[in-house]
């Protein structure tokens, strides 16, 4: 079938981002927004909008019945969930199938194992792919019981929410006096983040990058890997710089675990875009979750993959069979991405008001996804991310002085915003020499 309209159930840059995939397909797209984004320029940009309900994203990007209606009055065909509020949601997967639409994105059931986050282990483990040590599923109420399996594990331990995600609900105990109240706090968080206060251990290892694997399905049987990134460079779980390929890895490794992931996909009969996120420490990968969405970090594996994996996802959705061959490494070039936040650049305090002043340079090795303007507001309610700036050269020094010439020729002004600790970022010599793990920003401030 092929899709007349979509709903897009997202705002800010994805918005933007879906709504010129669906154009450069002749698809309308039609915004869900909040009474806060009434006014954003995705809105305007979008074929048709409809208001969903007022600015808290309970009320409004996260109302599945509010969003169902909008799909269903604005006649869209599918319905695009963009990455964040209920992009992994098996639950709105499902309403949204059941009330007639497609769901541009995974199956209800596989976004159900692999957001579970012990049924996604015990799956990678069948599929062959390398799991971090720790617990064999979810914990027991026994303290005594927990304490004997994190005592089997070894310490540092990692105590996560089995339902968590976005780097919330989880703790670091290095010590066995402090297990049972970190066990307390986290599963108390993880009942309030998630709804859900079950907990799992692993083995914390020590300086880890984190490296990730795109992977691209359709409905027939066909599953590739498309690229890696490197995304170790993190601030409080949230990412803030990513780059494609990942660095001084040797490219017949990446290859090998890439197979792995895309013989894991071909075994839960996977759809769409998806990434696989590992943790790299002393020359092995060890699988972490995977994202049943597209990732922020997307654009990176579009520069160096030269697919567009968003019109990919709509393709998929509309049933039609990938044309692609399976390359050994399918990455061409170095692609950077920096995530520009309305924040303080220190504190990391979100920093929402009007921009003021807008002004971003234009070259042809460099993408900016934004969904700003000058005078346009960036309300206090959602994520602070205002642009992504990407840039891609044939090599990864070109990139890094190509993001650093980008980056100092920004100006932004009405917010304060993270652009000092990208410039730093750029041009500290051990991001330069790729000498980074995903501690390296907190313990760069602890530092300085």
């Amino acid at each position: 079938m092929s899709f007349k309209r979509i709903l897009i159930a997202n705002r800010g840059e994805i918005a933007v981002r879906i709504i010129r995939a669906s154009r450069s397909l002749g698809i309308q797209s039609i915004v869900a927004h909040s009474t806060a984004d009434s006014m954003a320029d995705f809105v305007q940009l979008a074929d048709d909008a409809v208001c969903i309900g007022p600015a808290p994203a309970s009320r409004s990007y996260l109302n599945i019945p509010a969003l169902l209606f909008a799909a269903e009055c604005s006649k869209a065909d599918a319905i695009h969930p963009g990455y964040g509020f209920l992009s992994e949601s098996a639950t709105f997967a499902r309403c949204a199938e059941e009330a007639g639409f497609v769901f541009i994105g995974p199956s209800p059931s596989a976004i159900e194992i692999m957001g579970d986050k012990i049924m996604a282990k015990q799956t990678m483990l069948k599929a062959g792919v390398p799991c971090i040590p720790g617990s064999e599923g979810r914990l027991p109420d026994d303290p005594d019981a927990i304490a004997t399996i994190a005592e089997s594990i070894g310490y540092p331990v990692m105590i996560k929410a089995v339902s968590g995600g976005g780097g919330r609900g989880m703790r670091v105990v290095t010590e066995p006096e402090n297990l049972a109240s970190a066990i307390t706090l986290t599963s108390e968080e993880a009942r309030n983040a998630f709804g859900d206060p079950a907990l799992y251990l692993e083995r914390y290892l020590q300086k880890p990058r984190h490296v990730e694997i795109q992977v691209l399905c359709d409905n027939h049987g066909n599953a590739f890997w498309v690229g890696d990134r490197d995304c170790s460079l993190q601030r409080r779980n949230q990412k803030v710089m990513e780059e494609s390929p990942a660095v001084a890895i040797d490219r017949s490794q990446i290859a090998e675990i890439g197979n792995l992931c895309v013989a894991a996909c071909q075994r839960i009969g996977y759809r769409g875009v998806g990434t696989f996120e590992f943790l790299y420490e002393d020359a092995e990968f060890f699988f972490v979750e995977m994202n049943t969405r597209l990732q922020v970090e997307h654009p990176v594996t579009e520069l160096t993959s030269g697919l567009d994996l968003v019109q990919a996802q709509i393709l998929v959705a509309q049933g039609e069979t990938l044309k692609l061959r399976q390359q050994q490494d399918p990455v061409s070039g170095h692609a950077i991405e920096c995530r520009l936040n309305a924040e303080d650049s220190e504190t990391f305090v979100p920093s929402p008001g009007t921009i003021s002043n807008w002004q971003i340079p234009e070259y042809d090795w460099l993408r900016i996804d934004t969904h700003i303007s000058a005078g346009q507001k960036v309300p206090p309610y959602y994520d602070s991310l205002i642009a992504k700036i990407i840039t891609h050269a044939s090599d990864r020094d070109q990139a890094l002085a190509r993001m650093d010439k980008a980056l100092s020729e920004i100006i932004v002004e009405g917010v304060r915003t993270n652009l000092p600790l990208l410039r730093d970022l750029v041009r500290d010599p051990d991001v330069q020499r790729g000498a980074v793990d995903i501690h390296f920003i907190q313990n760069r401030s602890i530092e300085t």
